[in-house]
């Protein structure tokens, strides 16, 4: 008795060890999950904040300008420890004229430090930020203001202007010329279809007669169109701000390239606030510029709850019929552990490897297929034959399509069996009973099949490079032309968005506030996605419960 009470004390200190092994563990890796979610959140966020502008003045008389990013100390070059002195990284941007974002400087050799309250920032389009002390205004050759106070003054105005004008030619870029070259490639493809069909004698030339008398007016818009635009660009370069950098070299920024002017050391609470939530809304719904690295992220946004949508609308019916089919209507025997081995098995397969299924056999076969039969005149330019949104978006079903047939099994199988023996026994039929009664009970465990494959499918990059998937994607699969839906284009990823600006861009310093931001959006989207799936999940379960099902 003695040894059992011994025993028995034993295993409830091994259960005891154990219990509180696995709750630190949980403990540790949730804290972990939430320091990564914060050090990306504060970083993000960071991403956006106005800076002041310092300028400092070294031993030898050098004069530079920039923002303060980071100090850390210097580590010595021969023990590699750090030696005790200090070091700042300044964005001292103006990569035009000194070809680099970045400068360190070795606090040692600093002996003054001022932030003046007339010193610019110019975001522009082109080249990154500028940092400079406004010289002189000039518009159309004569110089508008050359005193700071009155150049800003006048420089708002002037660039609100130089806006409107960017706008206007955007319009045109995208309004009649894009529709000028829809329509002229439109003329082209009915040409080839007139060769491909054979049509001989009188009545392709009458054809023909009309498709050149059709393509000589068009031709003739889009001249105009483009003389319009040729005279809308020469207003947009007509002015300038003269700037002079940190060493007094001086330097003009033509207005028109100017995206936003401000004086970021003479900004007030409220301004400061203000420009903070002028560059987030620019970054949700801008576009990107300078490779990726600067601007907004609107399109890869748009791309990717695009793709999940339309991952969902695939994934979800042949996953649930899979399910339906192997839980209600296989007999269990070989054949059908073989196809449940198979699908846990497939949940284990690299994504990499469904990117060359669907590349092979989504791309190159039923595309090329499609291209053939219905798109033969604009072969040997593919159409379908290549990678696109659609084919991207099936292959994503397909990696995702294990996790849906499981949970929705495992939902199935949470379904008492006397409930459907009642429904059976109340009259009602094998198909009316899994619609009615079953289906609805398990629609809590589809819901999370569902969830599980979102998030993974928001995550995913690897097999998008292969089937559609671009760095830049000059317009959305969405837009005013017929059929409005454009599901060959290409589009473009937040996280391949992340991969390119932080591996692949030729200024990863500069692009790493960008990396922050973005990772943090698409965090947010997965988990605003998910929490709507959830929620319904909720309403589901509660509803059903509020029936005693």
């Amino acid at each position: 008795m003695p040894i059992s009470m011994r025993g028995r004390r034993r295993a409830q200190a091994i259960a005891a060890l154990l219990t509180w092994i696995t709750a630190g563990a949980l403990a540790l890796s949730l804290l972990m999950i939430t320091g990564l979610l914060a050090l990306v959140a504060w970083n993000g966020a960071g991403a956006f904040l106005v800076k002041p502008i310092t300028l400092l003045t070294l031993d030898d008389g050098t004069r530079v300008l920039g923002e303060i990013h980071t100090r850390e100390e210097i580590p010595d070059p021969e023990t590699g420890r750090h030696s005790g002195a200090m070091r700042i990284r300044l964005r001292t941007g103006n990569r035009d004229v000194t070809g680099a974002d970045f400068r360190w400087v070795d606090e040692s050799r600093v002996i003054g430090s001022a932030t003046p309250a007339d010193v610019m920032l110019l975001e522009r389009l082109e080249w990154g930020p500028f940092f400079g002390f406004p010289l002189a205004l000039v518009a159309k050759g004569a110089v508008v203001a050359n005193e700071p106070a009155a150049i800003v003054a006048a420089l708002g105005p002037l660039h609100e202007e130089k806006l409107a004008l960017r706008a206007r030619i955007r319009s045109i870029e995208r309004g009649p010329i894009g529709d000028l070259n829809r329509a002229i490639e439109q003329l082209r493809l009915a040409q080839r279809r007139l060769e491909l069909a054979g049509i001989t004698g009188s009545e392709r030339t009458r054809q023909e007669a009309t498709l050149a008398a059709r393509k000589t007016t068009l031709e003739a818009s889009y001249a105009e169109h483009l003389d319009e635009l040729a005279a809308l660009r020469a207003q947009l370069a007509d002015s300038e701000l003269r700037l002079a950098t940190a060493d007094g070299t001086e330097h003009a920024v033509p207005i028109g390239q100017i995206v936003r002017s401000v004086q970021p050391n003479a900004l007030s609470v409220g301004g400061k606030l203000a420009l903070y939530a002028n560059r987030v809304w620019e970054f949700v719904s801008g576009e990107p510029r300078e490779a990726n690295t600067e601007g907004g992220i609107f399109p890869a946004l748009f791309g990717t709850v695009m793709m999940v949508f339309l991952m969902s609308l695939f994934v979800v019916p042949f996953g649930v019929v899979s399910a339906i089919y192997l839980r209600e209507y296989a007999r269990e025997g070989v054949v059908t552990r073989a196809v449940r081995i198979a699908v846990n098995n497939l949940a284990g397969v690299p994504s990499i490897v469904f990117g060359v299924f669907g590349l092979g056999f989504f791309v190159y076969g039923i595309g090329s297929t499609i291209d053939q039969f219905f798109f033969a005149e604009s072969l040997p330019t593919p159409t379908f034959g290549t990678g696109g949104i659609l084919w991207a978006s099936l292959t994503l079903a397909l990696l995702t399509v294990p996790v849906v047939i499981v949970a929705t099994e495992e939902g199935l199988a949470a379904v008492p069996q006397m409930v459907r023996q009642g429904s059976r026994a109340l009259g009602a039929t094998q198909f009316e009973t899994l619609l009615r009664v079953v289906l609805p009970a398990a629609a809590p465990g589809m819901l999370t099949g569902l969830i599980l494959a979102m998030a993974r499918a928001a995550g995913e990059v690897a097999p998008l490079m292969i089937v559609g998937m671009v760095k830049l994607a000059p317009t959305l699969p969405i837009d005013q032309h017929t059929p409005f839906v454009h599901l060959e284009r290409k589009f473009m990823h937040l996280g391949f968005h992340i991969y390119d600006v932080g591996f692949q861009s030729p200024n990863v310093e500069a692009a790493a506030p960008l990396v922050f931001a973005t990772t943090a959006l698409l965090i947010v989207m997965v988990m605003s996605l998910n929490l709507a799936a959830i929620l319904l999940r909720n309403r589901l379960r509660g509803r059903l419960a509020g029936r005693s099902v």
